[in-house]
């Protein structure tokens, strides 16, 4: 017996909502908010979400049904509706970073355009920021054994052992004593 996805959705509701609360808490989950027939002939049933933080998306439960079968849970997400909140598409740190210096240099570029216009003693028109002095560095200066930071965690720990090794020396010479 082949059934309509309507008559799925209906059969699967309670079986999607049994899913959901496997996951989350039944506090986040709002009221059923339709269904989609997805190309594979699974059925996507949506729920409200409740969750703060994540406006306009949905707990999406996605069933199937063979023939002569019950429905089976295939998957369980939060998925965005329209207008959903979004995270920005991720930009890596490189192209950033560029993004900066192209902007940085196009700043000085004007200062200097408008130097003979600034008033006497403005340092940004002079150039005597101290600024400036970064930007004669190339990045990989600022690196240490590949840290981003400049600071080499493994070294710490190299020079913590060493001085704790020290102490050790000198904690058993004064038992002795």
């Amino acid at each position: 017996m082949t059934s309509t996805p309507e008559d799925l959705a209906v059969a699967a509701r309670e079986l999607a909502l049994a899913a959901l609360h496997e996951i989350t808490p039944a506090s986040t989950v709002g009221p059923p908010a339709g269904y989609v027939v997805e190309e594979s002939g699974a059925l996507s049933l949506r729920f409200e979400n409740r969750l703060p933080g994540y406006p306009g998306w949905y707990w999406t439960v996605s069933v199937a049904q063979l023939d002569g079968a019950e429905p089976t849970v295939l998957e369980v997400e939060l998925m965005p509706g329209d207008g959903a909140l979004l995270a920005p598409d991720w930009v890596p740190w490189a192209e950033r970073l560029a993004e900066y210096r192209a902007h940085q240099a196009e700043l000085a570029a004007q200062a200097a355009a408008a130097g003979d216009d600034a008033p006497e003693g403005d340092e940004a028109a002079d150039g005597d920021e101290d600024d400036d002095d970064d930007d004669d560095h190339d990045v990989s200066d600022l690196l240490h054994a590949g840290d981003l930071d400049g600071v080499d965690i493994d070294e710490l720990d190299e020079d913590a052992r060493s001085d704790d090794e020290g102490d050790d020396d000198q904690g058993g010479a004064d038992e002795e004593e």
